[in-house]
């Protein structure tokens, strides 16, 4: 049977009101009943659906009709298991978004409807199942193509490279779209893809650009990858984020990832992020100085982790109940200047236990990081399923809505353990040379936590001793210090064996030679024209209007 959390979820959220919880306390008896491993008590929560069917026909809901087609099942009543199949069956669309096709292809089906498939019903409804997830298919991919179709831009060969410059900062193909809600497949490799789902505020307008916000989902170990993603993105705890997302005309994303490919555990996922921003630049007028990542639990670690590995084509960073660490490598805390993060714990949270975060909060105040812990005691891991979330989601939206990237940082401290992740703004590809010394200046920042909560295997939650660290440094790693001013850049560098300096025209006068003192020495002094294939190249790579780089400086570290 599909997960019983969702069928109970939308009985609490949409039926509180006094003639609904009639409907809703027969359908939580059945379900209840259900549950029971004697099949003679299915007998009695079968009549409980049929009761509740009858007496509030205009109450009923497709998840609980299909809970009474598993339990008819179940006990072999084959004609009630049909009356109630046959109808969600031929659904277009759940109340979750899912296809009526799916109860009868998707992954619950050989369990839930075991003993019905040696009927010729079964057969028929299986037969036109197949033929209807080849229709839905076909649409999901028109859909896509519609979503991604853009005006046709100018000829661009004969500009001029100042010209062609401001064009693509002022670059608009973007058309209307014809629907509010997309799913977008992504392709991880050459064998695996996934998907994510796309909510577009009621008044987007193309002409106008938009703000978006990624939401990462928790228990990516527990999660699979999707060939469809729905509007069940869009309720229940994330009802929070939907209903402010519309008001404040935020573009909301739902990327799916798995054990494998995901934004915590192991790398090979952590580019699906990055990628999907690009690829939806392509598709929707997005503001590049305000894309967002927020998320919860192992999603909010996610978000963590983008801060301190790749921020540079985000703005703000958000989690509920963070476990701030990077798992597949340093986490270099001073990486946190560069962006902002703002948290929300608990104080009954397993997952990261209040007095880490009250260490972790002392260590951002002195470095002056702009990082908020806002704390909300009597709750446990779990806290955006309570009605206390609220104003925490209003204290996310009203950073969400006045914070903006500053795309041209005077200033960058930028640290890192992997070569692929050695770039920020406007320092990019840098590579380390581990066999260099360490400055005295590079410094590993870290704490102890001496308690952390532990679930029992009653649900409760005891504290226990631990004698751990906040981080772990399973790599060596380097560090750049780097400023500019008055056409003057200057870096102060740690194991880095070379830097690309990208400019812009907005840092700099090109007019004027270009200074770059590398470890206090004089490394370049020359004016710099535009580099039109440069240009063009970093462009269709990251789609970024505001940062757009017409030239780099190449600088190799002795």
């Amino acid at each position: 049977m599909k997960t019983l959390f969702i069928g109970f979820a939308f009985c609490f959220v949409m039926f509180g009101c006094a003639k609904q919880q009639s409907y809703t306390s027969i359908i939580e008896t059945a379900q209840e009943l259900s549950l029971d491993k004697d099949s003679t008590v299915h007998i009695k929560a079968l009549q409980l659906y049929e009761k509740a069917f009858a007496k509030y026909p205009d109450s009923i809901d497709d998840y609980s009709v299909y809970e009474a087609s598993v339990v008819a099942s179940g006990i072999n009543d084959f004609d009630k298991a049909f009356k109630y199949l046959k109808p969600i069956a031929e659904l277009e669309e759940d109340m979750f978004g899912y296809p009526g096709w799916d109860y009868i292809l998707g992954e619950y089906a050989e369990g839930d409807y075991k003993n019905l498939m040696q009927e010729d019903r079964w057969v028929a409804l299986k037969e036109k199942a197949i033929l209807d997830k080849k229709l839905f298919f076909e649409k999901l991919k028109t859909d896509e193509a519609e979503f991604f179709s853009a005006k046709k831009g100018a000829e661009i060969s004969g500009f001029e490279t100042p010209e062609l410059y401001e064009y693509l900062k002022s670059s608009n193909n973007y058309l209307p779209k014809q629907k509010q809600d997309y799913s977008i497949s992504f392709k991880i490799n050459d064998t695996t893809s996934t998907s994510y789902f796309v909510h577009l505020p009621k008044n987007y307008n193309p002409e106008k650009k938009h703000a978006v916000l990624f939401y990462l989902h928790g228990a990516v170990r527990g999660n699979v990858l999707s060939e469809f993603e729905t509007k069940l993105n869009l309720i229940y705890d994330n009802a929070r984020y939907t209903k402010r997302a519309e008001a404040d005309n935020v573009i909301l994303v739902f990327p799916k990832g798995d054990k494998n490919f995901n934004w915590m555990v192991g790398d090979d996922g952590f580019f699906m992020i990055p990628e999907m921003v690009n690829q939806l630049k392509t598709a929707l007028n997005i503001d590049d100085n305000r894309i967002h990542i927020s998320g919860h639990s192992n999603g909010a670690t996610g978000s963590f982790s983008y801060l301190v590995k790749q921020p540079t084509q985000f703005a703000g960073f958000y989690g509920f109940n963070t476990h701030p660490k990077v798992y597949t490598g340093g986490t270099f805390i001073e990486n946190v200047l560069s962006r902002s993060y703002i948290n929300f714990s608990t104080d009954q949270d397993y997952y990261y236990p209040p007095n880490a975060n009250d260490s972790l909060n002392k260590l951002m105040v002195s470095l002056n990081v702009d990082y908020k812990d806002y704390r909300y005691n009597g709750f446990p891991h779990w806290f955006p399923a309570f009605e206390a979330s609220e104003p925490a989601y209003d204290i996310l939206f009203k950073d969400l809505v006045s914070r903006k990237r500053n795309p041209f940082p005077k200033d960058i401290q930028w640290e890192f353990d992997d070569n692929n992740y050695g770039a920020l703004d406007w320092i990019a590809n840098a590579k380390l040379d581990t066999l260099q010394p360490k400055k005295e200046w590079q410094k590993t920042l870290n704490f102890d936590i001496n308690k952390w909560f532990k679930l029992t295997d009653n649900d409760s939650l005891v504290e226990v001793e631990v004698n751990e660290k906040a981080f772990d440094f399973p790599r060596q790693s380097g560090k750049i210090k780097a400023s500019y001013s008055n056409n003057e850049f200057r870096l102060e560098t740690s194991r880095i064996k070379s830097i690309n300096i990208n400019i812009s025209p907005e840092m700099v006068d090109l007019n004027k030679a270009i200074k770059v003192y590398v470890n206090g020495k004089l490394y370049f002094n020359n004016k710099l024209t535009y580099n039109a294939p440069f240009m063009m190249r970093n462009f269709n790579r990251f789609r970024d209007r505001n940062q757009l780089w017409i030239n780099f400086i190449p600088v190799e570290i002795d």
